[in-house]
């Protein structure tokens, strides 16, 4: 379960204007929930190898109660699968933050934001675990013609016996095609999250299809490396803006 935690970690809540960010990447821009604006997405994410799975699925709930301020809350179930165990699932890690733009030059369209953020030990599968902490910093820069790139990292701080606190780094580029679809593309770092653990890096590609005024597609995935082995990620979800 440490891998999709990992990955929760970078799973942060947001959209970016003009090119979409945030959701469904791993990678977050700095830019809030529209001040009195909810973003709420239905998803389900996870990491594997092969035909053994550690998942996430519930939901991501954004609001915006004041300019360049955004809280989120994440609620999840988890599932995974293993060749000899079958399917097992209970509640997940509650996650809450509050990103704050500090910086904003819409000029030269770049801002940067902090995202802090505590994930509640509240899994009914991993019994006896301590509270984490991720201190990021965001930044994202806007160019011509629908294109973004974003990025920036922080420090996870991961209590517990056999764990060790980490630094994890992200930057992502997406490209709107239309008013309707964009893509992107990302690769992210992060350290050993236990002793004796390796670093694990992740690619991946994704897209967002806005399907109505109110409603997003969002879907990505690519391939994990870590533990000296290749696995893959994907998350998938529906959006609602309002």
């Amino acid at each position: 379960m440490r891998l999709i935690r990992a990955l929760a970690a970078l799973v942060v809540a947001g959209a970016a204007v003009p090119a979409w960010a945030g959701p469904p990447y791993l990678t977050d821009d700095p830019v809030p929930t529209d001040t009195g604006h909810w973003e709420i997405y239905a998803f389900t994410a996870g990491e594997g190898r092969k035909s053994t799975i550690d998942g996430d699925a519930g939901f991501d709930l954004n609001y915006g109660p004041v300019e360049d301020v955004q809280l989120t809350a994440t609620l999840p179930l988890s599932f995974s699968h293993a060749p000899n165990e079958g399917w097992r699932s209970g509640t997940g890690d509650v996650e809450i933050g509050i990103k704050y733009r500090f910086f904003e030059d819409e000029s030269h369209g770049l801002s940067a934001a902090i995202f802090p953020r505590v994930i509640l030990p509240t899994t009914s599968r991993s019994p006896g675990e301590r509270a984490r902490f991720l201190l990021p910093l965001w930044l994202g820069k806007d160019l011509k013609g629908g294109t973004s790139i974003f990025g920036g990292g922080g420090y996870l701080i991961n209590p517990g016996a056999g764990n060790r606190d980490f630094w994890q780094a992200a930057i992502a580029a997406t490209q709107n095609l239309s008013k309707k679809v964009s893509i992107g593309a990302e690769i992210t770092r992060q350290g050993p999250d236990t002793v004796g653990g390796t670093a694990q890096t992740r690619a991946g590609a994704g897209s967002i299809i806005k399907l109505s005024e109110h409603y997003n597609l969002l879907v990505s995935g690519g391939p994990t490396w870590a533990d000296h082995r290749t696995g893959y990620h994907f998350y998938a979800a529906l959006g609602l803006n309002f």
